[in-house]
């Protein structure tokens, strides 16, 4: 059944739309299920309906006529309940009703399942028999199996516009992701390609056919010469058997085999790299599906060779157009920083990719530029999404693919609010950040990029709460060396001072890699990351530590922060190579103080060892983000369970809590640095709670300065004791709202539902 499953799933898959999906599943599916009838029943929304879409058993005039309400008849009780069905005997059951335009009558048995696709109820799949049977737990598994499959199918149709039956009108879809950068746009997709990625390219109409077929033989002759000039070097090294497979590949590269086919979709309409993929995606997914072993193992020839010739179109045609729409809503598989930078900052109104998360360079790089960006949107179908109209949504991680006008209409007044917004709070970024009550709230910026050095940022904050000293790791192409680490620094201490720079040490793994110091672990977040690296690794972090040393001359406002500690240990070890450092520099002519010490509290076992920590350190940094994912225990960047990452959960707000309230006991100064610190509800919270000092990108300082200077500290901290005995993240945050709405502040928030 398995074998069944892969080779129906490649078929679909492999359609062209999604009508021809529709008509090929539920034909493989009744042959599959030795059954009488498959059907289909798409859901619409709107009307709240369920229409018989497709059918192989049924009467075929029914199709796109008959359709039912959620929860009339079975189908419509499988939509209801959102679970399979399976009766042996279905006009027996009470719900059970008779359409004459289906000619269902003859049939006794009735198997059907809910389509679902991110907790969004499409569609019923449906197999009868006329003859009393009992589908068994293979045959439930198998179609529930399907289901699954054919809800990506839909999601994709819906986003391509290949969904044009009046059952949804307009094709308007949603697809979510994580959020990454706040904001909202409406733009047009241009799509980038991945090098030599054939599940990837984008469709597009050639403006000269002719060229594009030039192109196509030139990109293959070279792929020939290449596969030649492997042949000759390796013949002295390989079998004759091995080296006839050389041979293989040059046929199939002959004019004959690939060329001709690829240059006929070329003149149907279809770029050179496009017609190049149709062509060996359909041959691959051929190959794999056939009996023969040998053919089988042909397929990942085949790939290869269209992966070369791939590579040699794209050498020609850049990822990215060289004129971009007005609003450009840049959409790829992974989307690099270097990329990000050939977008005129003009017309760049968005970002959004399948692959990367919330705290990936890319996401540091758009939040600094206030660029709305959506990540990690695995369900997105790339190629088909070329030129599309989109509303994208960065406080809420979500993409409109072809919105209707009512959708667009909404979106455009929320844009116009916000930027409305955004210029009334300019007016008051140069005040202090002073509750009415008298009390001062210091505000600190995050920073890690050169955009951050701005020194209009200067008079409007207290200082750098976090530099990540990784982001220049991460565009370089090696470990940079002290001095140009030092000089780096310097920049960054001279730019703010006579303000505090809190420098975190070097903090790759979970999901900041460097690219000349890869880290391939099964679970990166609980993983080889933070100190655990740089300890591990002292000539990295030795080094690091002598360059701040180094830049700090003469400035005295350095502090060092380390990250991801677990063990009082790592603080030590780390304090024993910073005295090393000092006493190195000394011994060099370079006499530097010992900088302020701390600990970022991100591990929750750092919660129950604060006292020991605050005999060592001479301050504490909460790292909001991942301390919530780990006392969740939600990676955040996972689409799939994003949901469930919340910082308003009412543990997370409780160990913020007691954090601050220890702290103080301690007599440590406490800050906050992740994204619930830039939240103006999270602000007062945090306030209210004791924190000493907020840390946030650039972007969020307007909003959370507005919300400081309008609620006294008595009323945040009447807040907190309001939300503490809460008992849900949805309840939290319902509170939160109507207080700021009570404070005529809700406007500072990101726009609900």
């Amino acid at each position: 059944m398995l074998e069944v499953l892969r080779r129906v799933i490649q078929e679909v898959n492999g359609a062209r739309n999604l009508d021809a999906a529709l008509a090929t599943m539920v034909r493989r599916i009744r042959k599959a299920m030795h059954t009488d009838v498959c059907s289909f029943y798409l859901y619409d929304g709107e009307t709240q309906e369920l229409v018989l879409m497709e059918t192989i058993g049924l009467h075929s005039q029914a199709v796109g006529h008959v359709s039912l309400r959620v929860g009339e008849g079975l189908v419509g009780l499988v939509a209801e309940r959102e679970e399979p069905l399976n009766l042996e005997d279905a006009p027996a059951h009470p719900r059970f009703r008779y359409f004459e335009a289906t000619g269902e009558e003859r049939y006794s048995s009735f198997l059907g399942v809910p389509i679902i696709h991110q907790r969004r109820m499409l569609g019923v799949l449906v197999v009868q028999q006329a003859e009393k049977r009992r589908y068994d737990e293979e045959d439930e598994a198998f179609l529930i199996t399907m289901g699954a499959q054919l809800a990506g199918v839909l999601a994709h149709a819906l986003a391509t516009g290949s969904l044009s039956r009046p059952a949804l009108p307009g094709g308007q879809a949603l697809f979510t992701g994580v959020a990454a950068s706040p904001g909202m746009a409406i733009g047009e997709v241009v799509v980038v390609a991945p090098l030599s990625d054939l599940n990837s390219v984008p469709d597009l109409i050639p403006t000269d056919v002719e060229y594009e077929i030039v192109r196509l033989k030139e990109a293959i002759e070279r792929v020939r010469e290449e596969i030649r000039a492997a042949g000759e070097r390796l013949a002295s090294r390989i079998s004759a058997q091995e080296l006839a497979l050389f041979e293989v590949y040059q046929q199939m590269l002959s004019e004959a085999a690939l060329s001709q086919e690829v240059e006929k979709r070329i003149r149907e309409g279809q770029w050179a790299p496009g017609a190049l993929a149709d062509v060996v995606r359909r041959h691959v997914q051929y190959l794999e599906r056939v009996d023969d072993d040998y053919l089988r193992e042909r397929a990942a020839d085949v790939r290869d060779l269209g992966r070369r010739v791939l590579a040699h179109l794209q050498e020609e045609t850049p990822q990215i157009p060289h004129v971009f729409p007005e609003s450009t809503i840049l959409v790829g598989d992974e989307i690099s920083v270097a990329t990000l930078g050939e977008v005129p900052r003009e017309r760049l109104a968005g970002l959004v990719s399948v692959r990367g998360s919330s705290t990936s360079h890319v996401a540091i790089v758009a939040r600094a530029m206030g660029v709305p960006t959506v990540l990690g949107m695995v369900d997105l179908p790339l190629p088909r999404l070329s030129g599309a109209e989109v509303v994208l949504d960065g406080h809420r991680g979500r993409l409109f693919v072809r919105p209707s006008d009512e959708l667009k209409t909404r979106y455009q007044s929320l844009i116009a609010e916000e930027a409305a917004l955004v210029e009334v709070l300019e007016h008051e970024q140069d005040l202090p950040s002073e509750t009415p009550d008298g009390h001062v709230m210091p505000l600190m910026v995050n920073t890690g990029l050169a955009i951050d050095t701005s020194v209009s940022l200067k008079k409007r904050i207290s200082g750098v709460g976090l530099y990540r000293t990784e982001v220049p790791f991460m565009i370089a192409e090696r470990f940079p060396g002290e001095q140009e680490q030092a000089r780096l620094y310097r920049d960054q201490l001279e730019s703010f001072a006579p303000l505090p720079v809190v420098m975190r040490t070097l903090d790759i793994g979970g999901d900041k890699d460097l690219p000349y110091f890869p880290i391939d672990e099964a679970n990166p977040f609980l993983g080889w990351r933070g100190i655990r690296v740089t300890l591990d690794h002292p000539e990295v972090l030795m080094v690091q530590l002598r360059a701040m040393l180094r830049a700090s001359q003469g400035l005295d406002n350095l502090q060092i922060l380390l990250p991801m500690v677990t063990n009082v240990d790592e603080v030590d070890d780390a304090l024993r190579m910073l005295d090393r450092a000092i006493r190195e520099l000394g011994e060099e002519g370079i006499v530097t103080p010992r900088p302020r010490v701390g600990v970022m509290l991100e591990v929750p076992a750092t919660l129950y060892q604060l006292d020991a920590l605050a005999e060592r350190v001479d301050f504490f940094s909460v790292g909001s983000n991942d301390l919530t994912q780990y006392l969740l225990a939600v990676d955040r960047n996972n689409p799939r369970v994003a949901s469930l990452y919340d910082a308003c959960h009412p543990a997370v707000l409780c160990a913020m809590a007691r954090l601050a309230e220890d702290s103080k006991r301690l007599k440590k100064p406490i800050c906050v640095c992740g994204e619930m610190a830039g939240d103006p509800a999270g602000a007062l919270l945090l306030m209210g709670m004791g924190f000493d000092s907020l840390s946030m990108n650039a972007p969020s300082l307007p909003r959370v300065r507005a919300a400081i200077r309008r609620v006294s500290l008595d009323a945040a901290k009447t807040l907190v004791h309001e939300t503490l005995a809460l008992n849900t993240p949805g309840a939290v945050r319902s509170h939160l709202f109507a207080r700021l709405g009570e404070w005529q502040l809700a406007h500072l928030l990101p726009p609900r539902d």
